[in-house]
């Protein structure tokens, strides 16, 4: 870490804020601390015990491994477009390009699809950018699209065996799904080669990907409105057009559950209310996660998180 590294994270603070201002979005704070955690099964989250009354609350509370949920409380209730820049934590993630303590922005636009928040995404990062002398372009394509050109094979429709047969690396297929093997495909075979320079916002991911967005029909197969944004290899923002629908919700939560159950893993509490939320009704929206520290590396040229953060994991 240098100094001058958090004087470039302070300036980008400062730009993040001016952006969103200057579009009419509100700068929101959520609780760290929650009483449901993530359900996901890919991710596993901090808990603290809270040692004061509770009035028949629980103590054991779970750090919010990003402030989504919190969010889009706020949106049914009415606040209308948000932001929040703030920490969040992600358990078993420490390395060269991860801390268990990160920063991540995440907004909401109330009313949007897909389409403009990739381009109002893509116009941050390169503001931010700017900061550094640097510039990219964006290109746009499906999931399938970019899988057809980096391996001539349909994700959506090929067979295992020739998800296994592009991969051409040694691994244990133990236990390994289809899913498993495309994302294994994109981190060794695809996201290497793209292009340095490059804002690529691929979208339309296959419905087993859904995470918490819409699932549409496109011509021949059902697709999880999202997209993630790339620049070069370096993966920056995910985002989604938001399932509104309460009971979907609460279906996804329980898949997570089983397979959580399958893996022998902690199953977080969860969280009502959101479940609540939805059914009141949360407007139609779409919502992106950015991680700054991710941006932070990208401008400064770095694969070492160490190298943005005053202190990391090892030196906190």
């Amino acid at each position: 870490m240098s100094h001058d590294a958090l004087r470039l994270r302070a300036r980008l603070n400062r730009l993040v804020r001016g952006f969103f201002e200057a579009r009419g979005v509100l700068e929101v704070e959520t609780p760290v601390m929650s009483r449901a955690g993530n359900t996901e099964p890919n991710i596993a989250s901090f808990t603290v015990e809270f040692g004061g009354r509770t009035g028949g609350a629980p103590r054991t509370r779970w750090l919010r491994t990003s402030a989504e949920f919190p969010m889009k409380r706020l949106l049914a209730e009415g606040i209308g477009d948000c932001y929040e820049l703030g920490r969040v934590f992600r358990d078993g993630e420490a390395g060269g390009r991860h801390n268990p303590e990160f920063t991540m922005l995440e907004w909401y636009r109330v009313g949007w699809t897909l389409a403009p928040l990739i381009e109002e995404t893509a116009a941050l990062v390169q503001a931010a950018l700017a900061l550094v002398g640097r510039g990219a372009t964006l290109r746009t394509a499906s999931f399938r699209e970019v899988y057809q050109e980096a391996l001539g094979l349909d994700p959506m429709s090929a067979p295992l065996a020739d998800l296994q047969a592009a991969f051409r690396g040694d691994i244990d297929p133990e236990g390994l799904t289809r899913d498993d093997w495309l994302d294994l495909l994109m981190t060794h075979r695809i996201q290497p080669a793209f292009p340095v320079g490059q804002l690529l916002a691929m979208y339309d991911y296959p419905a087993s990907q859904c995470a918490l967005a819409r699932v549409v029909r496109r011509g021949d197969v059902d697709v999880a409105e999202r997209f993630e944004l790339y620049l070069g290899p370096l993966e920056l923002a995910n985002g989604y057009h938001e399932l509104t629908d309460a009971a979907e919700q609460q279906a996804r939560f329980e898949r997570d559950h089983a397979v959580r159950a399958g893996r022998g893993l902690v199953q977080p509490p969860i969280d009502r209310a959101l479940l609540g939320a939805l059914a009141t009704g949360m407007p139609e929206c779409a919502g992106v996660a950015l991680g700054i520290d991710r941006l932070l590396m990208a401008m400064l040229g770095t694969d070492a998180i160490a190298d943005v953060l005053a202190y990391d994991f090892g030196h906190a």
